[in-house]
């Protein structure tokens, strides 16, 4: 990973590293995301993409897979405040053409990261264009767009990519889930608090909507312990 998502080394004496166990298709890691922001601007963090649709998990847009997400989707607004726009609502999950499917995206974070210390800024970039936009985020193509949104070169971006595709993604995938077990996560989103060879979760779903109230907490947890 990158130098602005890594600039503390887990493990090392004193140091202080904030992981973020997440999935680009995941609703709540959505909800989340402005904490986040606030999160990345406190402490150092590290991304791990937990590929929940992912493989044998990726999923075509269904009247079922609508029926599914719509609840979510409605409380998730109405805990967060995050928008959920109407070509996403009676585009993108009206589409039985789209395919759910969490890989490339992941990739894509990745190679921006790999990059340019980006992948937080491209997971921003893939939400909005997903949730807002109804983007079709598993389309490289897509995926190269919005790099170059963030600010990216696209034909260094292309290379990112293709060298972080297939097994490379999928080993962190994989590393992703074993670290997510490894701390008795829930799901996406987990936070994890690294510190002095320790590892606590930090709870962020109790700070939905209430960023300034979210940097005090982790301020003072960074400081003392969750």
């Amino acid at each position: 990973m990158s130098e602005q998502t890594t600039s503390s080394r887990p493990g090392t004496s004193g140091a202080v590293t904030l992981h973020y166990i997440l999935d680009p298709l995941c609703g709540w890691c959505y909800a989340v995301a402005p904490l986040v922001q606030v999160a990345h601007q406190v402490l150092p963090m590290q991304l791990h993409a937990g590929g929940m649709m992912a493989g044998p998990n990726r999923r075509p847009v269904t009247p079922q897979l609508r029926q599914m997400v719509e609840p979510h989707d409605r409380r998730i607004a109405q805990l967060s405040g995050q928008p959920f726009g109407d070509a996403y609502r009676n585009g993108l999950l009206c589409d039985p053409s789209a395919v759910f499917d969490s890989e490339p995206p992941i990739t894509a974070i990745l190679a921006a990261d790999e990059l340019a210390g980006r992948g937080l800024d491209l997971l921003a970039r893939i939400q909005t264009a997903h949730y807002v936009e109804g983007r079709r985020i598993a389309d490289p193509a897509v995926l190269r767009i919005l790099a170059r949104d963030i600010g990216l070169d696209g034909p260094a971006f292309d290379a990112a990519y293709a060298a972080q595709q297939g097994e490379p993604t999928q080993a962190h995938i994989r590393a992703s889930r074993e670290l997510l077990a490894r701390v008795n996560g829930a799901g996406f989103p987990t936070l994890v608090l690294e510190q002095v060879g320790r590892h606590e979760i930090v709870d962020i779903m109790s700070y939905l909507g209430q960023p300034s109230a979210w940097r005090s907490h982790l301020t003072e947890v960074s400081r003392h312990g969750s």
